[in-house]
């Protein structure tokens, strides 16, 4: 069982890898279709007037489909195992599509460069740093469970703490768009310049996040049979 365990996990991270390229060098290619002398700066968000929202938004929930489909496929013991199968691949391919735009287009240049993250169901905007922070930590949760030799489970109380943080870190990513195409609509938010991020909600968030996830490790939460979260 804990041979095929690691093979589960060397499987989602090999997809985790090409995928993040793939993801990577499509969006290279976007940077250099829509800023063609300067591919590195994203701001103003000039490009929301020449993209096609619909074809953008069924790439993003494919991306998505996917990532779950062979999550489900590499581990369903558990509902926990497979949400950590989910994470872990979310994560590393995050990661790692970051790391492959440094080495292609050498971007991001610092640490809290701002990116769109996100376009469903609005855009999602932040330093870069925040959702690789998110996709560090799916990352190392995901890797405990899958490769733990425990009854690992996140309780009731744990998923939804982590949903509690969850929550609050998406508000910090939703806020800088919405009051801006709220007031002004589209052309208002492709002038649009990066300015303060709520760090003061995105910190406590994300600790609240970990502290959800952690919970399955705490010595109270490895009961087998009673978390809510497994199957």
């Amino acid at each position: 069982m804990n041979s095929q365990r690691k093979q589960a996990y060397l499987i989602l991270a090999m997809f985790a890898s090409a995928m993040a390229l793939l993801e990577a060098a499509v969006v290279v290619y976007m940077r250099r279709l829509y800023y063609p002398e300067s591919p590195l700066d994203l701001f103003p968000l000039e490009f929301l007037n020449v993209y096609d929202p619909t074809l953008e938004l069924a790439r993003e929930i494919a991306t998505i489909v996917m990532i779950v489909t062979v999550a489900l496929l590499a581990e369903r013991t558990t509902r926990t195992r497979a949400f950590a199968a989910f994470a872990f691949l979310f994560g590393l391919w995050d990661l790692l599509y970051y790391a492959w735009l440094k080495v292609l287009i050498g971007w991001p240049r610092n640490w809290i460069e701002w990116d769109v993250l996100f376009l469903v169901p609005t855009i999602w905007l932040g330093p870069w740093i925040c959702p690789a922070l998110i996709a560090l930590l799916f990352v190392i949760w995901g890797t405990a469970v899958l490769l733990s030799r425990s009854n690992i489970e996140l309780s009731k109380r744990g998923g939804g703490v982590f949903v509690l943080g969850s929550v609050g870190g998406l508000a910090t990513f939703l806020q800088p768009a919405i009051p801006i195409w709220w007031v002004g609509g589209m052309d208002a938010l492709t002038r649009y310049q990066p300015g303060t991020f709520w760090w003061w909600l995105f910190i406590p968030s994300f600790m609240i996040m970990a502290a959800g996830l952690a919970s399955c490790f705490w010595p109270q939460a490895e009961v087998s049979g009673r978390s809510s979260i497994s199957s």
